[in-house]
C-alpha cells in the first residue's frame, strides 16, 4: 500500500511515478480516474512501466557488454547487491546475446559508476537509444509438462524436476514469487497468465491445461521468460 501511495503522491505533484511491475499498476489504476493519466511503455508488451500526467519519464537505456554468457538472474542479482530498489529499473531485455538493462535516469550515474562486474567477469554499460527495442517482443521458451494436479507446488516441482517437500521447503523460505507477491498457499490453484519465479530456476507463467492423459494426469503448458 506504501508504494501505492508514494506514486499516487507523486503523479498529484505532475512527477512521473517509479518503474511499476503488473500488480502495482494494477493497483494505482483503481486510484486514478480514467484519462488522468498516460502510461510510459518502453516497448510494445514491456512488463514494468511508467504512470505519468504530462511530460514523459527520463530513461536510459544501457545495453550490459560482456565477455561471458549472461542470464536473467545473475544481471537482477547484482543490481540488487547494489542496494538499489527494483522500483529504479525497468524490463531486463536478453536478446540475440545482447543484453540490456531500461533505467531511470536519476539513478543511472550510480548504476554507471557501481555495475562494473557480473558473475565475476567485468562488464561495461554502454548508453543506446530507446528506439533500439522499441519493437521488441518478449521471447519466451514453450514447456510442456505431465503433472497431477494444477496445484503450484505440483507443477513447479515438476518443472524443476525435485520433490514437493523440496517446494515446501523453497515456499517456507520466501523462493517462489507469484504475481509479484510472495507465496504462501502452496495449494494455490494456477490460473491461466499467472507469473511466478523461483530462485536460481528463473521466472514462469502459466498457460493452461492442455489435455488429460489416459492416466487422469494433465498435459499443462507453461512458457518460461529467457
Amino acid at each position: 500500500m506504501y508504494t501505492v501511495e508514494k506514486n499516487l503522491n507523486k503523479l498529484n505533484h505532475n512527477q512521473p511515478t517509479f518503474f511499476l511491475d503488473p500488480k502495482e499498476q494494477q493497483e494505482l489504476k483503481k486510484k486514478l480516474k480514467k484519462d488522468t493519466y498516460k502510461v510510459y511503455k518502453p516497448y510494445i508488451d514491456s512488463e514494468k512501466n511508467i504512470f505519468y500526467k504530462k511530460e514523459e519519464p527520463n530513461v536510459i537505456l544501457y545495453e550490459i557488454k560482456t565477455k561471458v554468457p549472461l542470464e536473467h538472474r545473475e544481471i537482477l542479482g547484482t543490481l540488487f547487491s547494489l542496494n538499489i530498489t527494483s522500483e529504479l529499473f525497468g524490463d531486463i531485455i536478453i536478446t540475440n546475446n545482447h543484453y540490456y538493462i531500461y533505467i531511470l535516469e536519476t539513478i543511472a550515474p550510480y548504476i554507471k559508476n557501481n555495475l562494473l562486474m557480473i558473475k565475476n567477469s567485468r562488464i561495461e554499460l554502454i548508453e543506446t537509444p530507446l528506439e533500439t527495442l522499441k519493437d521488441y517482443t518478449r521471447e519466451f521458451e514453450h514447456i510442456e509438462i505431465i503433472a497431477s494436479s494444477n496445484r503450484i507446488d505440483t507443477v513447479i516441482a515438476r518443472l524443476i524436476q525435485t520433490s514437493r517437500p523440496n517446494i515446501l521447503e523453497k515456499i517456507k523460505n520466501k523462493e517462489i514469487i507469484l504475481n509479484y507477491d510472495i507465496l504462501k498457499n502452496n495449494s494455490y490453484l494456477l490460473k491461466e497468465n499467472d507469473i511466478f519465479s523461483i530462485r536460481r530456476y528463473g521466472k514462469f507463467q502459466y498457460i493452461r491445461i492442455k489435455k488429460e492423459t489416459k492416466n487422469k494426469n494433465y498435459i499443462i503448458e507453461c512458457k518460461k521468460y529467457k
